[in-house]
C-alpha cells in the first residue's frame, strides 16, 4: 500500500479526477503538488514526492516552504530531475507575482506601507540581501526600477554614485531605496542607518531627493522615514 502509484488507485481519489468530481479546492496541497508533477518513481508515487518536496525544507514547511527550495534542494529528492524543478518553481513564481500584482493598482509611491505590500512576495523569502531603486518625478510618478545589487547593504551601495548617475541620467528628482532583511526582522542595523545618511547627503548636493529607505522583513516592514531618521538628516 505504501507504494501505491496514483494510476492504481480508486478513480475518486486520483487528484485529477478528485479536482474534476469536486472541485480544485477539495485536494490538500500535496494531490494540487502532484497534478504538477505528473508522475511518480516505481518507489514513490507522485503524491508521496509531493509530500517530500512539502517538508523538504529543514525550517518552513507545506506551501510556504517552497518559496524556500533551491533548484538544487528540488533535484536532491529522488524522482525530481530538473524539468520538474522547473515546473515548482514556475508554480512557485506565479503565486508570489499574482500576490505582487494584487497590490499594483493601489500601490501609492508616497506610502511605505503600500510599497511595502507590493514588494513583501517579492523579496521576504530571499535569502541574500538585495537592494533595489525606485526613480521617481517630481510628483513621484516612477520612471525606473532597477536591482542595483546582492549582498549586505553597507557593500551594496558602495555604489551610490551608480545610483545617482543613474538618476540624472533619466531625470529623477527622487529616489526610494528598498532592500530585505533574510532573517525576517526589518529592524535596520547600524549600517543601514548610517548608508541611508551618506545617500540623503550625496542627494542633497545633487539637487535628488532620497523620500524612504524601506527595509522588509517577513510580513514586516520599517520605514527609515517613517521614524524620522531621514529628517533628522
Amino acid at each position: 500500500m505504501e507504494n501505491l502509484r496514483v494510476v492504481d488507485m480508486a478513480d475518486d481519489e486520483k487528484p485529477v479526477e478528485k479536482a474534476l468530481l469536486y472541485g480544485i479546492d477539495y485536494l490538500s496541497d500535496a494531490e494540487l503538488l502532484a497534478i504538477i508533477i505528473k508522475c511518480g518513481t516505481k518507489e514513490k508515487s507522485a503524491i508521496q514526492l509531493a509530500q517530500m518536496i512539502l517538508n523538504k525544507d529543514p525550517v518552513y514547511k507545506g506551501l510556504q516552504g517552497l518559496n524556500y527550495l533551491s533548484l538544487t534542494d528540488l533535484t536532491s529528492i529522488p524522482g525530481i530531475g530538473k524539468m520538474k524543478a522547473a515546473q515548482i518553481m514556475a508554480i512557485t513564481e506565479i503565486s508570489r507575482r499574482m500576490s505582487r500584482n494584487s497590490f499594483k493598482e493601489s500601490l501609492k509611491l508616497n506610502d511605505p506601507k503600500s510599497i511595502a505590500d507590493y514588494y513583501m512576495e517579492k523579496v521576504r523569502y530571499l535569502t541574500r540581501e538585495k537592494v533595489f531603486v525606485l526613480y521617481l518625478s517630481s510628483s513621484l510618478n516612477l520612471l525606473y526600477e532597477e536591482q542595483i545589487s546582492e549582498g549586505t547593504i553597507d557593500r551594496s551601495l558602495v555604489s551610490a554614485r551608480e545610483v545617482f548617475k543613474k538618476a540624472l541620467k533619466i531625470n529623477a528628482s527622487c529616489i526610494i531605496l528598498i532592500h530585505n532583511h533574510p532573517s525576517g526582522d526589518p529592524t535596520p542595523s547600524e549600517a543601514d542607518l548610517i548608508i541611508t545618511k551618506k545617500m540623503v547627503k550625496n542627494g542633497e548636493m545633487l539637487g535628488i531627493k532620497v523620500v524612504d529607505h524601506i527595509i522588509i522583513g517577513d510580513k514586516k516592514y520599517f520605514s527609515i522615514a517613517e521614524r524620522g531618521y531621514i529628517n533628522e538628516n
